[in-house]
């Protein structure tokens, strides 16, 4: 098998490198086409989840991607170029066969994949989390550095086949809560769920204080498990962003041991789609000696959404 430079190649889209990158809102509605394109139908893949065996009846061509979903899977689908997703792929050099990559990926945004592999982020438009999905990408939806380190030829179709093992949420988006604790700071939401917090001209609370803002269906944060989430964080004192996932560009995974308490504590029990506001008083949070820009003594405010249960990142 061909070896492929890192930098863009399908284990090498590394978030570290891709972070900042522009997302889309979700979409209004998500409905998935019907492929009606001869191309599919010389593509034969078979192989348990996670490790298609591809074969081709080549060549292999299209001046528009096209894909089908072989399987589809019951899980969450993707509405958002903004969500994480995470699969094995498999690309075949459409004009002689040869599997150029067959591999797994990190955890990472489509938005990130469309800056090198537009038709990639095409074939999981709307997919759900479960599915493998055929495709015939066009030449057009490859970047040329893409196309450059996979080998291919101007003008050159790639076949590619995912198997969609994870998608997470973009953002929260359980049911709104009702919360009437007075002297709480209050959180202004961008359309693409990003938070804004505002706090109070008042004393900070001397013990942990979370609520939930919105409430979520989904599975509970154990500790077992590490969640991926979405947060900002800003000292009471000086309502000042130290940290954001949101100004970095990319989710974060974490477990309750490698967290404040205060953050542990706010989020053990609680359950993925649901965002929480949580103040952390100095002994649950940095204590006297603070942390980076965080001065010694400081109450913490966040604001968290919990996008889902990492498994990948626990092992």
């Amino acid at each position: 098998m061909r070896r492929i430079p890192a930098v863009v190649a399908v284990l090498g889209l590394s978030a570290l490198a891709l972070v900042g990158c522009s997302s889309s809102a979700p979409a209004a509605s998500c409905d998935r086409p019907d492929a009606d394109s001869s191309a599919l139908d010389l593509i034969d893949v078979t192989g348990a989840p996670g490790s298609a065996a591809v074969t081709i009846a080549p060549p292999v061509y299209v001046d528009e991607t096209v894909y089908t979903d072989a399987e589809v899977g019951d899980g969450l689908a993707v509405t958002s170029r903004a969500q994480d997703v995470q699969f094995t792929a498999t690309i075949v050099d459409g004009e002689s066969g040869e599997t150029l990559v067959s591999a797994g990926t990190q955890v990472q945004r489509v938005s990130e994949w469309a800056n090198y592999y537009e038709g990639i982020a095409k074939m999981l438009d709307c997919a759900t989390e479960g599915s493998r999905i055929v495709g015939a990408v066009a030449p057009d939806d490859l970047s040329e550095e893409a196309a450059t380190n996979l080998g291919l030829t101007d003008g050159q179709a790639a076949v590619i086949v995912l198997d969609l093992q994870r998608v997470f949420l973009a953002a929260a988006d359980g049911t709104p809560q009702f919360n009437d604790r007075t002297g709480m700071p209050s959180v202004v939401l961008a359309p693409d769920g990003r938070p804004g917090i505002i706090v109070p001209d008042a004393e900070a609370p001397t013990d942990l204080v979370v609520e939930v803002l919105k409430k979520g269906d989904g599975e509970p944060v154990t500790g077992d498990t590490a969640a991926r989430i979405q947060y900002t964080g800003v000292t009471w004192d000086d309502n000042e962003v130290f940290d954001s996932t949101w100004e970095k560009g990319a989710s974060a995974t974490v477990t309750l041991e490698g967290v404040v308490p205060g953050f542990a504590q706010a989020l053990e029990g609680q359950t993925v789609g649901s965002q929480l506001l949580v103040v952390i008083p100095p002994e649950l949070g940095y204590g006297e000696a603070g942390s980076g820009t965080v001065p010694g003594g400081a109450t913490l405010v966040f604001v968290i959404d919990i996008l889902g249960l990492d498994d990948t990142a626990t092992q």
